[in-house]
């Protein structure tokens, strides 16, 4: 299948662009880059990006705003409705150069959905109006730190573990079975990952519990469902949950309904 080719990206500043597609569940888009800068967005179903050695969990509470140049790849976990739009770069200098996350309000999840769907051959006035909104909106939304590294290629057997665990991030297989797998000693891998990740097997993991979890109850799978899938039992993962974010996972609200429920928020 083709790569998600933005619409006329030429050398023209101050036309902003769109794109409104359908992308079916388990679709791998490559390694890619654009000359315009991105605001990557699923309306609904969930994203998995990466980009710049990180991997990050996108589903519709969140967008991720890629800077002119920044290769980045894209599977998707569930069906997705994507919403993107791309500002060039003499209209985006206001704007992070570095890949964020970011959190997606009622107002920005409007914005970037209205100028997604809509024409040229629509009002001018209210575009150019929308689009000065929006990119005012993006500068100030909130920014997920929900971030996992990634190891670069130069060691293999690291490699091959980490894509092993993304893949499979259950945790009932062992750090030493793992190890074992990829033919390497837990000592020499314990290393690389203090190393190459900044952080030891078990936190890393972690990491990738907690955003696969995000994920799955964004879709709106059952708290308990989700604990199995990982390995945990439910209480013991809604503990893990709540100890790392600052919240339950039952406040996690699923995918349309934008965010965490007001306990939530407070809790956090």
């Amino acid at each position: 299948m083709p790569l998600a080719t933005p619409p006329e990206l030429d050398d023209e500043p101050g036309r902003a662009r769109s794109l409104a597609r359908h992308y079916p569940r388990g679709l791998r888009i490559d390694a890619h880059s654009h000359t315009w800068a991105q605001v990557l967005y699923a309306v609904s179903g969930v994203m998995w990006v990466e980009v710049e050695r990180e991997a990050l969990v996108v589903p519709p509470q969140r967008a991720v705003w890629l800077p002119p140049g920044a290769q980045h790849a894209i599977h998707m976990l569930s069906d997705v409705e994507m919403r993107n739009l791309y500002l060039h770069e003499r209209d985006s200098r206001h704007l992070s150069a570095s890949c964020e996350v970011f959190e997606i309000n009622g107002l920005l999840r409007e914005l970037i959905t209205s100028l997604a769907e809509r024409t040229r051959e629509d009002d001018d006035a209210w575009l150019a109006a929308a689009w000065r909104l929006a990119t005012i909106e993006l500068a100030h939304a909130p920014r997920s730190t929900l971030r996992i590294p990634l190891p670069d290629a130069s060691d293999r057997r690291l490699a091959t573990l980490c894509r092993a665990v993304i893949d499979n991030p259950s945790a009932e297989m062992s750090f030493e079975h793992h190890a074992a797998a990829v033919g390497a000693s837990v000592r020499t891998l314990a290393r690389l990952f203090t190393r190459e990740l900044g952080m030891g097997f078990a936190e890393w993991r972690r990491q990738v519990q907690l955003a696969v979890a995000v994920s799955r109850l964004a879709e709106g799978q059952p708290v308990s469902a989700v604990a199995r899938m990982l390995g945990y039992l439910p209480s013991s993962f809604s503990d893990m949950f709540r100890r790392e974010l600052g919240m339950p996972p039952s406040e996690f609200r699923p995918a349309g309904t934008l965010g965490f429920t007001r306990e939530a928020q407070a809790a956090s």
